[in-house]
């Protein structure tokens, strides 16, 4: 994987001797957890997913906030709220993602909020789909602070686009980017670090080549191609890339699909990292799309106190004795490759 110097230096300075202490401490909790086959949780979490809103304006497939299927409460995060988190959880936090579902840019108190997180030495990642970022609001997220922008531009062409991004137009995306781009140069700012994600899917993979090329026209940073999750996948589905480099999941000799990684009985993200939903749910991962597996509350306890607590301990040791037991896992991609090479 290519090194972006900028990038890599600016996420190097925000360390301190409280996160890298604290990421020491999660490390060896978790190998001595791998060792004894028991849970042993030292140190917070590292990093933390954050829920700026479950809102979207988009209809993108395999998307509960797209689909809108959620069986959870929907709004967006609070500002004060999310001080409380970051007030608890800041020293120790190596880089914060304002991102689970919903488009982050709805929020309207999504750029104080990164602000907010930056003021306090924290990477911060954001994930959007590129729809909200006009001139003004290009400037806003460069002085916000933002470390890191993905924006996901999932086609080159509008017909190839609006296949997964549904409801979406390429062009506004591209002149967001465009505009992001602008500002950076205007302010003379070094960040955020651009990323364009390309999720590789059957109707786009022949667009590869193209989306390097519209990046580098743009003065995009980076390209990352994302390999996709799907559902549905067992007998096929539509958007599973013929080239299986691109794939999450393997055909078999019976023309069925699974995973291609193996479902063993361990998983790092469990012991370094956790998703909060806008309402201040605590959630294992990403995977946990609906909230189902709700590990604690934070309107209701500290989250060192649920860290610790009985609900995240249990899970731990129900994932060490059974992985392909917790539903969330069984099409999780832990130990595959997310991201691949052209």
């Amino acid at each position: 994987m290519m090194i972006h110097t900028a990038d890599a230096l600016n996420f190097l300075r925000k360390l301190t001797i409280h996160r890298v202490w604290n990421a020491i401490k999660v490390w060896s909790s978790y190998w001595v957890t791998r060792l004894l086959r028991r849970p042993v949780q030292w140190g917070l979490p590292i990093t933390i997913s954050v829920e700026p809103t479950t809102a979207c304006n988009l209809r993108c497939p395999e998307c509960p906030s797209g689909l809108r299927s959620f069986t959870r409460p929907t709004g967006n995060l609070k500002k004060d709220f999310f001080r409380q988190i970051i007030t608890e959880l800041g020293d120790r936090l190596i880089y914060l993602i304002f991102y689970f579902q919903g488009e982050p840019y709805i929020n309207p108190e999504f750029l104080n909020m990164v602000e907010h997180a930056s003021k306090r030495g924290i990477y911060t990642i954001t994930s959007t789909n590129g729809h909200f970022l006009n001139k003004a609001n290009a400037q806003k997220t460069v002085a916000s602070g933002l470390d890191r922008l993905i924006i996901s531009v999932d086609g080159t062409t509008q017909e190839v686009y609006e296949n997964y991004r549904k409801a979406g137009n390429l062009e506004t995306v591209l002149q967001g980017a465009r505009n992001v781009v602008a500002a950076k140069r205007e302010m003379k700012a070094s960040k955020p670090h651009i990323i364009f994600q390309f999720l590789v899917v059957r109707p786009n993979e022949h667009q590869i080549p193209e989306i390097y090329r519209l990046a580098e026209e743009i003065g995009i940073d980076e390209v990352r191609l994302k390999t996709a999750q799907v559902y549905d996948y067992e007998q096929g589905n539509p958007l599973i890339p013929l080239n299986e480099r691109y794939s999450r999941y393997a055909r078999q000799e019976d023309g069925t699909y699974r995973v291609k990684n193996q479902l063993l009985n361990h998983c790092w993200k469990l012991w370094h990292a956790c998703v909060i939903t806008w309402d201040g749910l605590v959630v294992p991962c990403c995977f946990d799309k609906d909230a189902q597996h709700q590990l604690g509350d934070l309107k209701r306890s500290s989250f060192a106190e649920l860290w610790q607590g009985t609900a995240y301990q249990q899970f731990r040791m129900q994932l060490l004795q059974g992985r392909d037991q917790i539903d969330i896992c069984t099409n999780c991609t832990e130990g595959c490759k997310v991201w691949e090479k052209a």
